[in-house]
């Protein structure tokens, strides 16, 4: 697994998930094409952004409960 492996496979996950494509790129760290919004917006989706991680969380220990 590597970082970018990772990235997929969490993208992939959220997306199937139902989540935004906006928040997960956002949560994976993405860089923001415009330079100001980057540095302005930092907690741009932050309250979806916290749900999302909760059911990430969510699954990653459902997968281990049933591994």
């Amino acid at each position: 697994m590597t970082l970018h492996g990772f990235r997929a496979m969490a993208s992939t996950n959220l997306n199937e998930m139902g989540f935004r494509v906006d928040v997960i790129e956002t949560q994976l760290a993405h860089k923001e094409s415009d330079s100001v919004r980057l540095a302005y917006n930092r907690a741009q989706y932050m309250d979806e952004r916290r749900k999302m991680m909760q059911a990430w969380a969510d699954f990653l220990d459902d997968l281990r409960a049933k591994a």
